[in-house]
């Protein structure tokens, strides 16, 4: 799955705290470290007494779909989110809608293999498809 890149930190301001109904500054986000962005994800569940059946799974969906947005118009997780927050939803049920088709991609790909050509096309072939009512029908 594609997942991001980091980069340099230089002058980059850092986060200290997660909040997943506020958008990430990109680069800071990017310039964390993987174990950073899960803490930080885990911290503000657990802040927000959210019970989890494995916190530690929910909070790397968490940071796979914000790695995602933060890359910004290179993949269409960001206008996915931003349309289902058009759509009626908030951030934070934005994200978990991603994640959504994220781990059931994920599954997927587990359970069948590698498909012949991208194997990203059906992942942003069913983003494009997701709708806020969708995904809220789902739940």
């Amino acid at each position: 799955m594609f997942i991001g890149r980091s980069l340099p930190s230089t002058s980059i301001k850092h986060i200290e705290r997660y909040d997943p109904h506020h958008a990430p500054d990109p680069e800071a986000w990017l310039a964390l470290d993987e174990g950073e962005r899960t803490e930080l994800v885990r911290q503000y569940h657990r802040r927000a007494r959210v019970r989890l059946p494995n916190a530690r799974l929910h909070a790397t969906i968490h940071v796979v779909v914000e790695n995602q947005v933060a890359l910004g118009d290179e993949i269409p997780v960001r206008r996915t989110l931003e349309r289902l927050r058009a759509e009626g939803l908030d951030r934070h049920d934005a994200v978990h809608a991603v994640g959504s088709v994220l781990a059931k991609r994920i599954y997927e790909l587990l359970k069948e293999g590698l498909p012949t050509g991208d194997p990203n096309e059906p992942y942003w072939a069913e983003l494009e498809s997701l709708t806020a009512e969708g995904w809220k029908r789902g739940r």
